[in-house]
């Protein structure tokens, strides 16, 4: 019996390894990643979805605070 279980697991083994597939790499340039990001964000015009995600984005395009230089300026 233990012989048959060996076979039968050297066989899954050998079968699994022919499956596997090798990722490739990323040749994206980082333009076209972050155009590949934006279009695949979900649509913020519909339901609470849409408003959850666009309070989630208000934060990330915070605007910079002032320097020193403009607030002396003004």
């Amino acid at each position: 019996m233990d012989k048959r279980v060996a076979k039968r697991h050297q066989r899954q083994v050998a079968r699994a390894k022919a499956r596997v597939k090798v990722s490739q790499p990323d040749v994206r340039t980082p333009e076209q990643k972050k155009a590949a990001k934006e279009a695949s964000r979900p649509d913020t015009g519909r339901g609470i979805a849409g408003k959850i995600a666009a309070f989630a984005r208000s934060f990330k395009k915070a605007p910079a605070a002032e320097t020193e230089t403009e607030k002396a300026e003004s």
